[in-house]
């Protein structure tokens, strides 16, 4: 993995990064591999074990420090706490992944207090990361929010889910424009189908479906979050749609 870092204009050594969702899928592939890489990095998470068991994997691969804080992203309290801890760690944060979402169906299913704990994970606290880690940057800075290929597909059955990732996208994009002149960059990621806890089939059809290439792992949305980390400065990769191969959409 060290290999890497000759091919990559920028390097994430040193960096001090910040995961939202850091102990389960997307966001622990993304720790554990910038960890190895020589980055700093915090994780956040809801669940103990969760974040016990990506503990002990980073602790074990990981060139950099490594941090953890449990908190609830669908409340202020929950991201104050997030940014409290970052402080008591780093003297400045360089790079943000928003990357916690929960699941959601269609609007004819659950309830209002059900909807705002999504709303409020899935989206405000992207925007309510955002602000407090742009204060935070110092005027040079990397925002990766994971997205969703829902927002394009907006699949019938996920009204609701749909919503927020949509919402990331129009964010995003608004976002760019609001500080790169500032020294920040802005990317937007986008996966297609990827096998995490997010997707509620049995682990061995989702090995099948990888294996099949009609679903991604968790490590490819990492390299993908590399591959954007990683370019110079006069290089901003804006958004990156990943699909499985046989995912046609």
């Amino acid at each position: 993995m060290e290999a890497l870092k000759d091919y990559l204009p920028q390097s994430v050594e040193g960096k001090n990064i910040l995961i939202t969702g850091g102990t389960t899928g997307i966001g622990r592939g993304t720790a554990l591999l910038l960890a190895r890489l020589g980055a700093n990095v915090m994780i956040t998470g809801l669940d103990e074990q969760h974040l016990k068991d990506a503990l002990n994997d980073l602790y074990k691969e990981a060139k950099g420090e490594v941090y953890d804080v449990i908190a609830d992203l669908s409340t202020e309290e929950g991201v104050s706490a997030i940014f409290r801890a970052a402080d008591s760690h780093f003297d400045k944060l360089d790079i943000l992944i928003n990357n916690a979402a929960l699941p959601a169906g269609n609007v004819e299913d659950g309830s209002y207090a059900e909807w705002q704990r999504v709303i409020s994970t899935n989206l405000l606290a992207y925007a309510a990361c955002t602000a407090l880690a742009l204060e935070r940057m110092k005027g040079d800075g990397h925002i990766v929010n994971i997205g969703s290929m829902s927002a394009d597909v907006r699949e019938e059955t996920g009204s609701i889910y749909v919503a927020t990732k949509s919402g990331i996208q129009g964010f995003s994009e608004a976002l760019r424009k609001e500080v790169n002149k500032g020294g920040i960059k802005v990317t937007l990621i986008e996966p297609g189908a990827v096998d995490t806890d997010m997707q509620g089939q049995p682990t061995q059809e989702k090995k099948e479906k990888v294996e099949n290439l009609e679903m991604l792992t968790a490590d490819d949305i990492a390299m993908s979050v590399l591959y954007c980390l990683s370019q110079p400065k006069r290089c901003d990769v804006v958004e990156l749609k990943v699909r499985p191969h046989l995912q046609i959409i």
